[in-house]
């Protein structure tokens, strides 16, 4: 067997126990879910345990939780029995990940957090393990084999843990209502956390960067405002302000193909109506899918009045790195 068949055997039987997985999600889910809705409604957090490569997927799942907004540590299991317990209170919701369930160094750690009052969360494949007869809610990742040739080291075991994680914060995260805005706000940085903190109105051009002409406009006058706002359209406007259309260099090089003559034939004969358009309070977020899904390079801005008062370039995003 090569190299590429060894690797695609391994993900094969991952992708085995994932459907295994996938069929095994019910009642006991949805329990979880509440659990974890009942926790953050009193204001707790979510203390995340696990040894070895638990502790590892464990880390992962703590971080995504926090960042869709659900309040996350993770504890280790060795500095918790020496101190570490103090970041425990009432209120907080212990998920403890242990494959076999029987991991010694989590069931020293489980009578301090029953005495606390702490609800419980099991990830294990020992159902009818210790871990699994103290915990209020048991998310079942048994797997049949793990992809390791030699059936040893923990990876579909880990996989089949980390996706439960996943959709367990997912899930966590619609059942709150949890939005694009406040996922931007746990993000600023980066070019993900200024696209979902900015309006459209922040980043669109308007003033002398705007080239606006009417629909009886010439051609050769609707180049020259455009020259004049270095933008590749000109946004073209109705007698009551609102817009008529938009006449794009696209448009001009299409036309100019049929005719050369066309210098002072009025924009309207040439513009493209019903352009796309996006709303100026906006997340600036929308302008990236608007223009991948439209392959536009121009979007005009309106406001709620359907008036012109901008618009964004494909190229003011680079320069404001919001792509």
């Amino acid at each position: 067997m090569s190299h590429p068949e060894k690797a695609r055997r391994v993900i094969r039987l991952e992708i085995e126990e994932l459907e295994r997985l996938h069929g095994r999600i019910g009642d006991a889910f949805s329990q979880a879910v509440e659990l974890l809705l009942a926790c953050q409604a009193r204001a707790g957090k979510i203390v995340v345990c696990g040894v070895g490569k638990s502790g590892n997927i464990g880390r992962k799942i703590a971080a995504t939780l926090n960042s869709t907004g659900a309040p996350a540590v993770c504890l280790d299991v060795g500095d918790a029995l020496h101190g570490d317990l103090g970041v425990v209170h009432a209120g907080d919701l212990a998920l403890m990940l242990s494959q076999s369930g029987e991991t010694a160094e989590l069931l020293d750690l489980l009578p301090h957090v029953k005495r606390l009052g702490l609800p419980i969360i099991a990830f294990t494949g020992g159902t009818a393990s210790t871990l699994a007869s103290h915990a209020d809610c048991v998310l079942d990742t048994q797997v049949s084999q793990e992809a390791c040739p030699l059936n040893l080291a923990p990876t579909s075991s880990t996989t089949v843990m980390l996706v439960l994680g996943d959709a367990l914060a997912m899930v966590l995260l619609e059942a709150r209502g949890f939005q694009a805005e406040d996922f931007a706000r746990l993000h600023p940085g980066g070019s993900l956390g200024r696209a979902l903190l900015t309006r459209v109105s922040d980043v669109m051009r308007t003033g002398t960067q705007l080239a606006l002409v009417t629909p009886e406009s010439s051609v050769s006058s609707a180049l020259r405002a455009m020259t004049a706002a270095r933008s590749g359209a000109a946004i073209v406007t109705a007698p009551d302000g609102t817009l008529a259309g938009v006449f794009t260099h696209g448009d001009f090089v299409r036309a100019f193909q049929r005719s050369q003559d066309i210098a002072a034939s009025p924009v309207a004969d040439f513009m493209t109506q019903n352009p796309v358009t996006i709303q100026a309070d906006r997340l600036a977020a929308e302008v990236l899918a608007t223009l991948e899904k439209t392959r536009i390079d121009d979007l005009v801005v309106l406001d709620d009045q359907h008036r012109p008062v901008g618009m964004i370039d494909t190229q003011d995003l680079t320069r404001l790195r919001l792509v």
